[in-house]
């Protein structure tokens, strides 16, 4: 008979990290980190490109000054989604440097493994995640 695992078991995953998972780790968030920087600088670029071209400046009608806001918009918002993320990698980085990865900020007790396997830059145990949620 196989049991299933259940969610507070997986968010109790407190096993210790081996070398090989750290390393690993410290791959992904580098990629993510290179990926981010890149997809930074080409939103960047096609900003400066939106930017350049003043919207209104040559008598369009509304609707196409309408849709080179949304568009302004859209870029923006994506370029602050990227600087986000590529900040939280570099923490999660940062911390795997200092010997305080898979530790809660908010506790101090470990983060579970299997979260931190789902979501590298968690910085909140379960518990304290759920916490900062509800207030």
């Amino acid at each position: 008979m196989s049991t299933v695992s259940s969610a507070p078991e997986a968010e109790e995953d407190n096993a210790a990290w081996t070398e090989a998972e750290l390393r690993q780790v410290r791959a992904d968030l580098t990629a993510e980190v290179e990926r981010l920087s890149e997809e930074i600088a080409v939103i960047e670029a096609e900003l400066s490109g939106v930017v350049e071209d003043p919207i209104g400046a040559d008598g369009r009608d509304e609707a196409d000054v309408g849709g080179k806001l949304a568009e302004r918009e859209h870029e923006v918002n994506l370029l602050e989604g990227a600087r986000a993320g590529l900040a939280q990698n570099m923490s999660a980085l940062e911390r795997l440097d200092a010997g305080t990865y898979g530790t809660c900020e908010s506790c101090g007790e470990p983060i579970g493994k299997l979260r931190l396997q789902a979501f590298q830059r968690a910085t909140s145990c379960v518990s304290c995640k759920r916490s900062q949620e509800r207030s």
